[in-house]
């Protein structure tokens, strides 16, 4: 019988934790509150403990998260937000949506997050934040990108969505900027039983628009301060998260371990590996690679059934629905090339140590004794 590694394995995962999320779902219908429940708080107050800030607001998504943020600060129509164009769509869509205009930078090509130097030169009167993406599970460079935000008076948010549990010189993702925004989507590292999110920050006055802003911008039953959304979290979601999250560390250490298998068998291999810099704990949500080859590459894998993917096909920037943004081919080179040559590999808690190297002896016997038709990126961070 043929070999199944599959890019995610939430079947496997489950059962690491069933009998506690039973438990916990018995909890929430034995007491029927199935919207602002105890749970939403309490899963709050421990994301809080867990990265180091003071206040937090769950809410539905994190679309939602970076929809309700740039809502709670002001941004609107006329106003002007950098985003790396490499990431996920709803980094910018949230965006466009209120109206604001998406300025699309370009990545450092060793790590793919925002390269600060791309952030400095595309600010103009009307910029009134920098979103820094956490992408793949490693920081963006946040020291130079809080430095220019201070020297231009912008508001840092981080898109932490694939980032929980990372840290950039000892300090936490979400705790990094001016506020953060976390996702619990089902294939994240901290992933819940459906859509989810959450909203973390030092500034408990910016928090407390947020927590209006979540609940149609109520502050008080019926009485509306401002204009806001239905972005709440389910308790059953909360309270799902709250066990979840008491393994988090313990999948965390298990993606870097097989990250390490990759990094050494890979290391003379005729693909690019990830690079991490010596004041990043990376913690893995995608292990990427960059390799000529790369369709060719997956459809072989695909046939020896190693699941793989590809995170992102075609940069923001590039994207048909901001065609009217003036952006063209060969405006932002790094993200482009990156798009064309990246691809990603199974790196999920429930792989074994011979699982990896099944997928590292399928690249091998791709190549074969061909010759690497790039040279490798120059080795100035460390792969772990």
């Amino acid at each position: 019988m043929m070999r199944s590694i599959a890019m995610l394995d939430l079947k496997a995962e489950f059962n690491v934790f069933a009998d506690e999320i039973r438990e916990a779902v018995d909890g929430v219908l034995t007491s029927q509150q199935f919207v602002g429940g105890p749970a939403v708080a309490a899963l709050e107050k421990t994301m809080c403990e867990r990265v180091g800030v003071a206040d937090a607001v769950a809410v539905s998504s994190g679309t939602d998260a970076l929809l309700c943020t740039m809502m709670a600060l002001g941004i609107g129509a006329g106003d002007e937000v950098i985003v790396p164009t490499f990431t996920f769509f709803a980094t910018a869509g949230s965006v466009w949506r209120l109206g604001a205009r998406p300025v699309f930078v370009d990545i450092d090509p060793k790590t793919f997050n925002v390269d600060p130097r791309s952030i400095e030169a595309a600010i103009t009167p009307k910029t009134k934040a920098i979103v820094a993406v956490h992408l793949f599970g490693q920081c963006a460079e946040m020291d130079a990108i809080n430095s220019i935000a201070v020297e231009h008076g912008l508001k840092v948010i981080e898109d932490a969505a694939q980032a929980i549990g990372a840290k950039y010189h000892g300090r936490s993702a979400c705790a990094l900027g001016d506020v953060a925004c976390l996702s619990f989507y089902p294939t994240k590292n901290l992933g819940g039983f459906g859509e989810g999110g959450m909203i973390m920050s030092n500034d408990r006055t910016f928090i407390d628009v947020a927590r209006q802003l979540r609940n149609h911008g109520q502050s008080g039953t019926y009485i509306h301060e401002r204009v806001g959304g239905n972005f709440r979290l389910d308790t059953m979601k909360a309270a799902i998260l709250l066990v979840k999250q008491r393994h988090l560390d313990e999948f965390t250490e298990r993606r870097r371990a097989h990250a390490a298998i990759y990094d050494a068998q890979l290391a003379n291999s005729c693909v690019d590996t990830p690079q991490v810099g010596e004041h990043q704990e990376m913690v893995y949500h995608q292990y990427s690679i960059l390799t000529d080859r790369r369709d060719a590459l997956c459809d072989r894998l695909r046939e020896r059934g190693v699941g793989c993917g590809v995170y992102y096909p075609l940069p923001l920037h590039l994207q048909p629905c901001f065609a009217s943004l003036g952006y063209k081919k060969g405006s932002l080179p790094v993200a482009e090339d990156t798009c064309e040559r990246i691809m990603s590999l199974p790196c999920h808690p429930m792989m074994n140590d011979s699982d990896v190297k099944f997928v590292v002896d399928c690249i091998d016997e791709f190549h074969g004794a061909s010759t690497c038709s790039h040279e490798p990126r120059a080795d100035t961070a460390r792969s772990h």
